[in-house]
């Protein structure tokens, strides 16, 4: 056993070093599968309601509602939606638990998929596309907080970084699933867009059903009094991996001395975000609201710019939108063991730069008419494959940079910002741009977009933190800890 109470309220454990001593196994891919997987569907119902705004604003769709309101209203509820509920559940998140929570945002996400698509009116429509999106920012503080708590940590970069890309394979599913919905040749135009919100529902029920076997964060239950359960969790983790590697697991190195609290004040929150971690916190701003602007640089107007300037039909711009959402993918597939081995500053910074470098190129070829359709894609594709990776370790970064007390409320508190930077300023600039069908007009929102995240590579240069394969009690001490020590091991 490797907890000991020097006094009541206080523990000295090793078991945050137990868990980042642990080599990666089939349990690591339960907690992957269980916990990851959610951002699939996030990139589906994104991509899906953007792409039937067509269809259910004709006659016949079964719901009276026009193309504007869906891509307008609708999703400026879900962003709304999303905002709020990051911060209404990552508080609760860093009070009640890991587990609780995403299993309760997981199950109003799927409540309010399925009622969207019985919608009868709009009404009943933009209620529940805010419900829908209240439900999935929840999933961004839960998830990522228990991710980072049990993923290893010479892992925990890549990890995370693939799973918050993961979003894009939802997105290629999205892209893909609306046209077949679009197809009135293969269902009624009052049916498809229903079944892909159905789609979804059943993927969300196959996600919960592997998330029941996800434990709660080990190195929460320490710190809110349930050392007991704690030790019986990393327990039944390493006797797991034991038996399936066939031999004893190393000495785990290193204890830490907490002084247990049930909760933390919502003012010793934010007096150790915006006041003891100022520079941590500027570092998340600048990233959250980097990748914010060059993102809906290109997807506010891809559409748009497509069918304008390349007379690509209105039906075929999902087939653009899967190649890019691919290559997105791949970024952080692809790049996610670099922010592991070559370290966070370094890849950080480099593919914020890199990417607002290439979207500069992209905007002064565009100007000068050298791209066409699949030129311009193959483009986007290039921008997107680093932007992703970027984007994705910036969620990284806010969860694991700030004391454990406060990591799920950090994450939502800078993913609502982020996330209100591009719902508020992206269809107030960047579609206005690349809808005029003025090459002028595309070009600056291009270059606004690249110039944002360079800026923001520029402060990671500076700000960003060493955190490769070190443990998050030493990236950032909990507010509950009184010693640390590395190099020994637990008393029995």
């Amino acid at each position: 056993m490797s907890i000991t109470a020097p006094r009541p309220g206080t523990v000295t454990t090793a078991i945050p070093a137990r868990l980042d001593r642990l080599p990666w196994s089939h349990w690591h891919w339960t907690i992957v599968i269980g916990l990851g997987t959610v951002w699939i569907l996030d990139g589906l119902e994104v991509t899906v309601v953007g792409n039937i705004a067509s269809r259910l604003s004709e006659p016949g769709s079964g719901l009276a509602i026009s193309s504007s309101q869906v891509t307008g209203l609708a999703a400026a509820l879900y962003v709304a939606g999303a905002c709020s509920g990051a911060l209404f559940w990552g508080r609760l998140t860093d009070r009640f638990g890991r587990k609780k929570l995403f299993m309760i945002t997981l199950a109003v996400y799927l409540g309010a998929t399925a009622l969207t698509a019985v919608s009868f009116n709009s009404w009943w429509f933009f209620l529940f596309r805010f419900l829908t999106g209240f439900g999935i920012g929840g999933e961004y503080a839960a998830i990522n907080s228990a991710i980072d708590e049990l993923i290893p940590a010479q892992y925990r970069g890549r990890v995370d970084l693939i799973i918050n890309g993961s979003f894009w394979v939802g997105a290629v599913g999205g892209a893909l699933l609306s046209i077949v919905a679009l197809n009135t040749a293969i269902l009624p135009k009052d049916v498809g867009w229903r079944l892909t919100f159905a789609l979804g529902v059943v993927l969300g029920l196959v996600i919960l059903l592997v998330r029941r076997h996800v434990p709660e964060s080990p190195r929460w239950l320490l710190i809110h009094g349930r050392e007991q359960e704690a030790e019986q969790v990393v327990s039944g983790i390493e006797q797991r991996i034991e038996e399936e590697r066939g031999e004893r697991l190393p000495e785990p190195e290193g204890t830490i001395t907490i002084h247990q609290r049930e909760s933390i004040g919502f003012a010793t929150i934010a007096r150790t975000v915006f006041h003891d971690y100022r520079r941590r916190s500027v570092l998340g701003f600048s990233l959250f609201i980097g990748q914010a602007f060059l993102y809906n640089a290109i997807t506010f107007g891809f559409g748009a710019i497509l069918t304008k300037f390349y007379d690509v039909p209105a039906d075929h711009t999902g087939y653009y939108f899967a190649v890019i959402a691919i290559g997105n993918f791949m970024g952080p597939l692809l790049l996610g063991k670099l922010f592991d081995t070559v370290g966070r500053r370094v890849m950080i910074s480099s593919t914020y730069l890199i990417s607002g470098v290439l979207l500069f190129g992209t905007a002064w070829l565009f100007d000068q008419g050298s791209l066409g359709a699949g030129t311009l894609t193959a483009c986007w594709c290039a921008v997107l494959f680093f932007a992703s990776a970027g984007a994705s370790s910036a969620y990284l970064t806010v969860s694991e940079v700030f004391p454990m007390e406060t990591r799920a409320m950090s994450i939502a508190f800078f993913y609502a910002i982020g996330t209100a930077a591009g719902g508020v300023s992206g269809p107030i600039l960047f579609a206005d741009l690349t809808g005029t069908g003025k090459v002028a007009d595309t070009v600056l929102a291009f270059q606004i977009g690249a110039a944002v995240m360079c800026a923001a590579g520029l402060v990671a240069a500076l700000l960003a933190v060493r955190a490769e394969r070190r443990p998050l009690e030493d990236i950032a001490r909990p507010l509950t800890a009184a010693t640390t020590t590395r190099g020994a091991q637990a008393t029995p």
